[in-house]
Formats: C-alpha cells, sequence, structure tokens
C-alpha cells in the first residue's frame, strides 16, 4: 500500500509539473503574439503610429468613378500623410472607411468635420428613408473649432457649398476652407459662389482654401479668389494658364489649394486610379 500511495504521488506531482510548464509556454506564445498598446494597436500592417506631415496639406475630389475601394482611398493619403485634407464629392460613410483604414492600417490618427449639402441614396446608399450625406469634409490631425457648413444660394445643377474649420497647419492657429463650385458650363453660377466664397475669405489675414473649383486658372470667375490669393503652385497665376500642372484626368487643372498670408514651400500632384482628379499636395510655410 505505501508502494503504491508512493508512486500515485510522484505521477500527481509530475503531471502537476507538466501542466505548469505548458500554462507558462502557451503564455509566452500568446505574449509574443499580442500587439503593443496604441492607437494602431489593432493595426494589420503592423505599423507603429505615425505622424502626418506637419505643415503639409491636400485637396482631393474623391469620386468618379465613385465606388472605388476605401482601403485604397486611404492607402492614397497615408503615402503623403498630411496634416489637414480636404475632400470632395464625399459621402459620409466613405469618409469614416477612409478615416478607419488610415487608423488601422497606417497608424494615421484624424478629427474630421463634413460639409455635407444633400442627402443622396443613389450617390452615398443607406436606407431609402435615410439616405447617405453628401458634400465635403475635412481630416485634420489637429482638433478643429468654429465648424462653418454653408450651401451656396445658387448650387447650380446639383447643391453645392464651402465649409470651414479652425486648426493647426505647421503648429500654427489657421482658418481652412474647404469648397466644391458648380459643374462644367455654369460660368455664371460658379462667378457667383466665388463672390460668396471671397468674402468670406477676405475676413481672415491667413487662410487656406483648398477645393475643386470646376474652372481653368484663367477663367473670369475665379478673378476675386485670385485678388485674395495665391495658388500653392507658384508658377500657377491667372494670366499663366499654360504654367499649371493639370489635376484631372482630362489635362485640366481644376483643383486648388489657394493661400492667403501663408507661403507655399514645395508642392506635388499626383495621379491615382481612384479617382479622376488627382491629389494636389503643398507644403507650406506658416511662420
Amino acid at each position: 500500500m505505501d508502494i503504491h500511495f508512493e508512486e500515485a504521488t510522484v505521477l500527481g506531482r509530475g503531471k502537476r509539473v507538466l501542466t505548469g510548464a505548458l500554462i507558462v509556454a502557451c503564455l509566452v506564445i500568446v505574449g509574443s503574439r499580442t500587439p503593443s498598446g496604441g492607437p494602431s494597436a489593432g493595426s494589420r500592417s503592423g505599423e507603429a503610429v505615425r505622424h502626418a506631415v506637419p505643415n503639409r496639406v491636400m485637396t482631393w475630389n474623391i469620386c468618379n468613378p465613385c465606388e472605388e475601394n476605401n482601403a485604397d482611398r486611404a492607402a492614397d493619403i497615408a503615402r503623403y500623410a498630411p496634416q489637414v485634407i480636404g475632400l470632395q464629392e464625399a459621402c459620409t460613410r466613405d469618409v469614416e472607411s477612409i478615416r478607419d483604414h488610415l487608423e488601422k492600417l497606417h497608424g494615421l490618427v484624424y478629427h474630421v468635420e463634413y460639409g455635407m449639402v444633400l442627402r443622396s441614396w443613389g450617390r452615398c446608399g443607406g436606407a431609402p428613408w435615410s439616405p447617405g450625406a453628401y458634400g465635403e469634409a475635412i481630416l485634420s490631425a489637429a482638433p478643429m473649432t468654429d465648424v462653418v457648413s454653408e450651401e451656396y444660394p445658387d448650387g447650380g445643377s446639383e447643391d453645392r457649398g464651402y465649409m470651414a474649420v479652425t486648426t493647426a497647419v505647421g503648429g500654427r492657429s489657421i482658418r481652412v476652407f474647404n469648397t466644391h463650385l458648380a459643374e462644367r458650363r455654369q460660368e455664371a453660377v460658379r462667378a457667383e459662389q466665388v463672390g460668396v466664397l471671397s468674402a468670406v475669405v477676405a475676413r481672415h489675414q491667413r487662410a487656406i482654401v483648398l477645393g475643386d473649383f470646376n474652372a481653368v486658372p484663367d477663367a473670369p470667375e475665379l478673378t476675386r479668389m485670385w485678388a485674395l490669393a495665391a495658388d500653392a503652385d507658384p508658377r500657377c497665376r491667372a494670366g499663366a494658364a499654360g504654367a499649371c500642372r493639370p489635376t484631372t484626368d482630362w489635362q485640366s487643372k481644376f483643383d486648388y489649394v489657394f493661400l492667403r498670408g501663408v507661403a507655399p514651400l514645395g508642392h506635388g500632384v499626383y495621379p491615382t486610379p481612384n479617382s479622376d482628379h488627382h491629389l494636389f499636395r503643398a507644403d507650406l510655410d506658416t511662420t
């Protein structure tokens, strides 16, 4: 009896030791696979948290084709990591998806504000009784305040408007506008819209105006904007349209980063298969 008892005791101890060793091994394996904390802990790409370029802004009309993959759109933005980006022809659900991909896949965390001008089931989906919102949006790596969203009195063939926020660019607080003007062949409507926008921009000594203006640089309807501000492309001026790099697939300059009281340091125009508009990036001297 004593011999059997001792054998049972030894066997029991051996099982407990083996069980303990297995538990420790499992903890080590699980620990090695668990990501560290922080906003990018769920990142499938494994990238650490990134920081946006503090003095970089960008404008991009993301629609047409409109049903593009939002992960691809986010990758386009992340490649240049702007501090602020103005999006036009944007659906709320697409902006939220892009923002989510920027954080989870690229470690870039943005705040968002909207300047939606209409609800459209055809464009943005949603329930028939609650279609998705459509218009402009601004993503900023810094918080935004004093948000304004206004529709133009006459949108032309489709409602159009502008939005404005105050946020940090290059470490300085600055007023940022984002707009989308009426479609082509509606010059008179765009002239009225520029009149509304320029009157608001003129109240600020320092401002950045992003957007798709649907007009080439020497179009008469842009005269009031040129009187207030310069494009981030220093060669692009009202009387020098031929020197402006096109920002669309049809070789027209429609997209602008107008600067008032802010100097450009560099810029770039980047074609993408995810839109018929190119991304227009500007690095700024905000001192």
